[in-house]
């Protein structure tokens, strides 16, 4: 879309990439999620909520289903409930 690269048009370039927004958007998104992840990182424990972020494979997943339409072979399904159970077994308190 943006064509040839060369030394007089670099600059162009590069604010043309920078100011895309999709890009602004995803980096909003990004930025907002990083906050987000501090703030609960005062309230529990990092044990806790980094194995807990690993539901966003299952998200993910789960959106490429229903929204793209895509298959999910038996292995994933299986890694899937792996990933599953390792969060269970991490964050149960008894």
């Amino acid at each position: 879309k943006l064509g040839k690269v060369d030394a007089g048009n670099a600059i162009s370039h590069i604010l043309s990439i920078v100011t895309t927004p999709e890009l602004l958007l995803g980096l909003t998104c990004y930025g907002i999620g990083a906050v987000a992840y501090i703030l609960l990182l005062t309230r529990i424990n990092l044990s806790v909520a980094a194995p807990a972020v690993s539901i966003g494979y299952i998200f993910s997943v789960l959106l490429g289903y229903f929204v793209l339409k895509e298959t999910i072979p038996l292995t994933r399904v299986f890694g899937l409930g792996l990933i599953v159970t390792g969060v269970i077994l991490v964050v149960w308190r008894k």
